[in-house]
């Protein structure tokens, strides 16, 4: 007879799991007032409450709904305000309207948070959990911590653009690294694969196991520091066209950039602003918050390239990464052999394979047991209010 004592504590360690992601992520919004919760100041960013909302609202859908017999939803309109992109169930609030939404109010949206996690423990207690459900609940967490880490962006964006830049929490809220000097690793020349195997969760667009041919090629120990690329600013990097791609040096001229997102110059010194609000720039720290164009005319600046995600993901093995999101040179597209899922899980990554660039590894905002060197971020080339770095290679 087949022993099911590993199938067990894996689905107990998955309700677990779910335990405290959802607590998790109520935490990060327990240090609020009621009037940050709704604001929206760009189309990039979503209200915190909205964040609330559809984390729940994907659990409802995708496992309560098909799962749990006899489920009533919390509010029918629920569907149309916390669905975010996918088609296949029905219409939706437009992104850049979240912000318009003053109801469902903040407390509504608990009360919501409340019922779903309640009807989550029926569901762990009644049905059995294995194949496509098992699978569907591991989403929904790891789905729940990439919304952890969009908190920690959208609230810092929200703070960072309030004129008075308030304070998120005077507790240390991340641990930041110290870029030392900087060394090298070496990668020979040769066939390498890249891509997730093994066991555990993965997200599709890592799948597709492949072999990549690499010239041989340096990759720097550290992540770049502000002191490193306050050298490139007061080269006149901002100002050189040579340095920067075509559709970048349209972005900065037109937008007025002339430094990473949350740098001001203050009576003669540079100021960063950051969770526990506005402080004077720290040369050693990794910078943050630069887009892929700012991050392509450093490299170009320094004489280097940004690595392509095949070289990151075999030189990682020998790096000291997370602190933050590292861009590559390479666009978002998919694996050898990718398929989309049926169903609107087929919508959580490949369309959204076009016009985007890859960034690598973690950062400080991501959740812990979220990251892999395998993981495949991606953002538009001009986006900066994610965690995101530079990381040079040879």
């Amino acid at each position: 007879m087949k022993s099911t004592t590993g199938i067990k504590n894996n689905i107990e360690e998955l309700v677990k799991n779910y335990e405290i992601v959802r607590k998790k992520t109520q935490s990060i919004c327990s240090y609020l007032e009621i009037e940050d919760y709704v604001v929206q100041p760009i189309g990039d960013v979503s209200p915190p409450k909205w964040h609330l909302g559809h984390t729940t609202w994907f659990f409802e859908t995708f496992i309560l709904i098909p799962y749990l017999p006899g489920y009533q939803l919390f509010d029918s309109k629920y569907n149309y305000v916390f669905n975010s992109y996918y088609e296949t169930v029905g219409k939706r609030v437009i992104r850049t309207h979240r912000g318009n939404l003053s109801r469902p109010s903040v407390s509504e949206i608990y009360s919501y948070r409340d019922y779903v996690d309640d009807h989550m423990g029926e569901l762990f207690r009644d049905v059995n959990i294995d194949g496509k459900l098992k699978d569907l609940l591991e989403l929904g967490i790891h789905h729940e911590q990439q919304h952890q880490e969009l908190l920690f962006m959208d609230i810092k964006y929200i703070l960072g653009h309030n004129p008075l830049f308030p304070v998120y929490s005077d507790q240390k809220v991340f641990d930041e690294i110290v870029v030392e000097q900087q060394k090298s690793v070496s990668v020979s020349q040769g066939v390498y694969k890249i891509g997730f195997e093994g066991e555990g969760f993965c997200f599709d667009n890592e799948l597709g196991r492949h072999q990549v041919y690499l010239d041989a090629f340096e990759m720097d120990t550290y992540p770049v520091s502000n002191a490193a690329y306050l050298e490139f600013m007061e080269d006149g990097g901002y100002e050189d066209f040579r340095y920067w791609h075509a559709a970048g040096w349209d972005w900065i001229n037109t937008n007025n950039i002339k430094a990473p997102l949350y740098w001001y110059f203050m009576d003669g010194q540079w100021m960063v602003f950051g969770l526990n609000g506005l402080k004077q720039m720290e040369g050693k720290q990794a910078v943050c918050h630069v887009s892929y164009y700012e991050a392509a005319a450093f490299a170009a600046w320094k004489g280097s390239e940004l690595p392509t995600e095949a070289q990151w993901e075999i030189a990682s093995k020998s790096l000291q990464w997370g602190h933050r999101w590292e861009w590559t040179q390479s666009a978002y597209l998919p694996y050898p052999r990718f398929k989309k899922a049926p169903g609107a899980i087929g919508e959580y990554n490949g369309k959204f394979m076009v016009d985007q660039m890859v960034l690598r590894g973690a950062s400080v905002a991501t959740p812990k047991g979220h990251s892999r060197i395998t993981y495949r971020n991606f953002f538009k080339s001009h986006q900066r209010w994610q965690f995101a770095g530079i990381r040079l290679v040879k």
